[in-house]
């Protein structure tokens, strides 16, 4: 099975050809030059793919995006608000290296203790939150000075020291 990461959202139409802005966190400015498609959750687990017309940089966060089919402001306002997402290698291809985004698809491990794959990065002011599955519930896990013990990029892990009785909450 596909290994999909969710990169961004669809914020905006712009104009009256159905442009849209896509704003994501992949780190770098970049009009994804070469990509050919992203994916729509319509579901749990169905990603639909759209097929890419045209890209223009807006700014370090920002891109103009057509989108095959979507040619006039009505039909583009159908995909507001829907979140985008990229196959592995297109992810790894055009995220920054050293942007949080990359450590989607990282094991968090706290201690001795391996508590997932990272599932989502979610980018605030003074620390990362990690979104993990544990037991099928959703967790959220801060990233920051004061419990981030290693980062191993060769062997795609995240060496935390987790406060006690944080995982209580979840899982307890």
């Amino acid at each position: 099975m596909s290994e999909y990461f969710k990169i961004g959202k669809l914020v905006a139409t712009f104009g009256f050809k159905g442009e849209l802005i896509l704003k994501h966190n992949l780190g770098k400015k970049t009009s994804l030059k070469g990509l050919e498609h992203f994916f729509v959750e319509e579901g749990t687990n169905n990603f639909l793919p759209y097929f890419i017309q045209s890209t223009k940089i807006k700014n370090d966060e920002e891109l103009y995006i057509i989108i095959e089919g979507f040619d006039t402001k009505e039909t583009a306002k159908k995909l507001v608000a829907k979140e985008v997402w990229l196959l592995e290698e297109d992810f790894t291809k055009y995220s920054s290296k050293s942007a949080p985004i990359s450590f989607l698809g990282y094991n968090l491990i706290d201690g001795k203790n391996d508590l997932g794959k990272i599932l989502e990065v979610i980018e605030q002011p003074h620390q990362i939150l990690c979104t993990l599955s544990i037991n099928d519930k959703e967790v959220l896990i801060p990233l920051h000075e004061d419990s981030l013990e290693k980062i191993d990029k060769k062997n795609r892990k995240i060496y935390v020291a987790l406060p006690d009785g944080l995982l209580d909450i979840y899982i307890g």
